[in-house]
């Protein structure tokens, strides 16, 4: 006999790491154990205003920069759509499941 589900039924929590679904031989790992962009904010500092609505990190913009440069991708439009899309990405530039990506014309402005 087939059964059926009647209703839909999300979950309340999702118990799911990003760090388990990076396989441990993927590029952008061994990438990350060489790239320390800790002390970036505070070298850059002096080139962002007091006022106005908050920036977007540097160090994201330069991780995403690193995965377009890695993976061929030469489109800003088209590295924010994948680094939106694809888990590994995600993960390397430390966005979570519910991080924002950037726009593509954060990049040109």
């Amino acid at each position: 006999m087939m059964g059926e589900q009647s209703v839909m039924q999300e979950e309340l929590f999702y118990g799911f790491s990003l760090e388990r679904h990076v396989p441990a031989d993927h590029l952008l790992r061994a990438i990350d154990r060489f790239v320390d962009l800790s002390a970036i904010r505070q070298h850059l500092a002096p080139f962002y205003s007091p006022i106005g609505r908050p920036s977007i990190d540097p160090e994201l913009l330069i991780r995403m920069l690193i995965v377009g440069y890695c993976f061929g991708i030469r489109s800003e439009r088209r590295l924010c759509e994948e680094v939106h899309l694809n888990l590994a990405y995600r993960w390397f530039c430390r966005l979570g499941l519910e991080g924002d990506v950037p726009d593509h014309s954060t990049f040109s402005k």
